[in-house]
């Protein structure tokens, strides 16, 4: 009323007003530590995230090969030898010694104690000025120093008396005759190993360290060795010791080489002990293993192999291994390897293609790797071991050579290359020979990972981890891995865990994310623009502004089955590609495909790039547009050159939010079709497709412990795609922003 005056409200004076600004403090601090714990908590969340991923993502493996590369290059330069000119190959030793003595272009190698029954009439060479002896043998300074072995089998052992007693007399005095025979000692360290082994094998109690020498007296059965020739002299001559000793039964040996006795010890079951001049190869560990015979290695002595030449030879005392490895393979005649030696014809006596003696020669004087093998010898090896039917479709995604087939008939090939659809094969070009490596390496090689470790427990648990894997699978062999490579993220994925790769599944991510954002962002800020500019305040607005706000935390399972009903089916004709001739007239159209994933997560980020882009737009001071509206432009005028330029980067931030979130859906992406396993690369938007979570989804879902590790390594790869794509939105958003004055 008038002449009444407005009494002010009560303001709070003195420790009243002290104490309110206190509480104020005090709410502050509590809010402000929730806030700093939220901040520490999600921090440590995220370093919990990323320890668990790259824990995963690295580490020891024991990995086990169907063939072993080493094998395959040692079978390469065997068939090398085996087929030079001028080559004889013999198991017999005698045969060999025969034919090098009056020769003096002759050259071959066998073991020591062959050499040393004939040096009256051979000479050894020395190799890079090394000479063989017991001393050179024992330190490893002689190249071609190598190890004896004797092997048998547990249940043989226990249940064959008589090869218990022989493997006992053996290992008893070989060191004491071992000289005698020609050959070198295993050293004391390499005996007592080879006792243990028997021990456990035999099964007699013994205090530890201690040794049982059986008395043969009296002791009769039946022994059969087969195996080594390089052994043979000092397995015979420890059998006729024995007997000697009095044993009463019969020990046969023969003579076929080390595969062919471990081939007879462990696939034939003919062997009681196998010679051998080299150690047992897991494929040959494995083969004991399937028919119930656990393999014992027992080293019995060193050999030096010697490279020998007739006494009548008078130009050759000393070779390196480059002049080793052109003498067994390419050169003809002497003076192709050295200027200095005659031009007569190389005439070759080595070891057949059982010996392990021709294993072991190869190994030491052609140290190379598979993948520096010739690309005709890879592709040789490949033709040799897979189907007809693998190496024609291998052809087909692309060829082994531009001006030959390897698999494909010719004939055959020119009507598929002529067809409407050709396959890739007929226009690329061939493959490298690292491709053709690759194709060996699992093809052939076939790795196997039967066990992995975390990087954790990979750094402070070595030891552990290597007893482990012996004791569970003797024949693997441990090594470091990243799952993380190159080549897993231009991999597609295969069924396989030690090939399968991620490159399917990003081409995928990247098409569905840009279809999303080519769908989504236009129709977002368009919409936003819409509200707050134009729409008035009504019933009608109102309610679109609710639903808006409602459709934003609607789970995101119901966008999958809203796309499925809408884009899917109700939209097939589109979305499979249909009405735009992507679909062939007698084939069932299909909308399961990148496009229908695209829009469902279009419409799942709509509503978000809706509300983010409105608070942008709602930032952007009125005293703009009224400044705008003063110099006479009109209301889209200022939306186009004032509203929207200064709100972009609010604009772009929510896109980028939203964005983040399409990258990790799953569920919707399930409903509408996405494949859990597709090897063919996306090549256009109505292609079937799969994604990264759906890749990470279906390889936590197997029980392997490996598709575990390939998952942590394609979330990191998820994690970098997700960082680059929030960087460029970032970057875009810095670049056409602008500041206000």
């Amino acid at each position: 009323m008038a002449g009444q005056s407005i009494t002010p409200p009560p303001y709070p004076e003195g420790d009243a007003l002290q104490g309110q600004i206190a509480n104020r403090h005090r709410r502050g601090a509590l809010w402000r530590s929730l806030f700093l714990a939220a901040t520490i908590l999600a921090i440590l969340a995220l370093i919990a995230l990323l320890y668990n991923v790259v824990n995963q993502s690295f580490g020891l493996v024991a990995v086990q090969n169907d063939v072993e590369p080493e094998a395959l290059v040692r079978t390469f330069f065997n068939d090398e030898m085996l087929n030079a000119s001028n080559t004889l190959a013999s198991e017999d030793d005698d045969e060999l010694v025969a034919a090098l003595m009056e020769n003096p272009y002759a050259i071959g190698f066998f073991g020591f104690a062959y050499y040393r029954e004939n040096s009256d009439a051979l000479r050894a060479l020395s190799i890079n000025g090394i000479e063989p002896n017991a001393e050179t043998a024992e330190n490893g300074r002689y190249p071609l120093a190598r190890p004896l072995f004797i092997y048998s089998a547990q249940n043989i052992i226990r249940q064959n008396p008589a090869v218990s007693l022989f493997t006992n007399f053996y290992l008893t005095h070989v060191d004491d005759v071992i000289e005698e025979v020609g050959y070198f000692s295993a050293g004391s360290g390499n005996i007592a190993a080879a006792r243990q082994s028997w021990i456990q094998a035999d099964g007699i109690e013994l205090v530890p360290g201690q040794w049982a020498a059986i008395n043969p007296a009296e002791s009769g059965g039946q022994v059969q060795v087969i195996g080594s020739s390089t052994v043979y002299p000092l397995t015979q001559f420890m059998a006729d010791k024995m007997k000697e000793a009095g044993f009463a039964g019969q020990i046969e040996i023969e003579v076929v080489g080390t595969t062919a006795g471990l081939r007879a010890l462990c696939n034939d079951s003919t062997a009681d002990i196998a010679n051998a001049s080299r150690a047992i190869k897991p494929v040959e560990f494995e083969a004991c293993r399937s028919i119930g015979r656990l393999p014992v290695e027992m080293r019995v002595g060193t050999d030096a192999l010697a490279i020998v030449v007739s006494q009548a030879n008078t130009f050759l005392t000393d070779v390196t291994d480059d002049e080793l490895r052109e003498i067994f393979t390419t050169a003809e005649t002497w003076n192709e390897v050295n200027p200095d030696w005659p031009a007569e014809p190389i005439q070759r006596y080595i070891p057949g293609a059982d010996s392990g003696t021709l294993d072991f020669f190869t190994e030491v004087i052609f140290d190379e790797e598979l993948r520096d093998l010739p690309k005709d010898t890879l592709v040789e090896i490949l033709a040799a071991t897979i189907s007809t039917g693998l190496g024609r479709r291998l052809e087909r995604e692309q060829r082994f050579y531009a001006d030959r087939l390897v698999f494909e008939d010719p004939a055959l090939w020119e009507e598929v290359c002529a067809s409407e659809a050709p396959p890739a094969g007929c226009t690329l070009g061939e493959r490298s020979s690292y491709d053709v490596y690759e194709l060996v390496l699992e093809r052939v090689v076939n790795p196997d990972v039967k066990l992995s470790w975390a990087l954790y427990d990979s750094l402070f648990r070595r030891s552990e981890i290597e007893l482990q894997a012996q004791r569970q699978y003797p024949n693997a062999h441990i090594e470091f891995r990243a799952w993380l490579t190159p080549d897993f993220i231009v991999s597609p994925q295969s069924s396989t865990p030690e090939f399968a790769g991620v490159r399917t599944a990003i081409l995928g991510t990247l098409w569905v994310v840009f279809i999303t954002i080519l769908f989504s962002f236009p129709i977002g800020t368009a919409a936003a623009i819409y509200l707050e500019e134009y729409a008035g305040d009504n019933r009608l607005n109102r309610l679109f502004q609710t639903n808006i706000n409602n459709l934003a935390g609607v789970p995101s399972i119901i966008y999958g089955m809203l796309g499925l009903a809408i884009f899917v089916r109700a939209l097939e004709a589109f979305t499979s590609g249909a009405i735009f001739g992507q679909v062939e007239a007698d084939t069932t159209a299909n909308g399961r495909t990148i496009v229908s994933a695209g829009l469902t997560l279009g419409l799942l980020i709509l509503p978000l790039i809706i509300i983010n882009a409105q608070e942008a737009i709602r930032a952007v001071p009125s005293s703009l547009r009224q400044a705008s509206y003063g110099i006479g432009a009109t209301k889209w005028q200022t939306v186009w050159y004032h509203v929207l330029p200064n709100a972009l980067p609010g604009i772009l931030t929510g896109t980028i939010l939203a964005l983040s979130r399409a990258i990790g859906e799953t569920a919707p992406l399930v409903v509408v079709g996405a494949s859990t396993f597709i090897t063919l690369d996306p090549d256009g938007p109505f292609s079937k497709f799969t994604v990264l979570p759906i890749q990470i989804y279906q390889w936590t879902s197997r029980p392997q412990a490996e598709f575990r590790n390939i998952a942590a390594a394609a979330i990191l790869v998820l994690l970098t795609l997700l960082l680059t794509l929030n960087a460029t939105a970032v970057l875009l958003r810095n670049r056409y922003s602008k500041q206000l004055t």
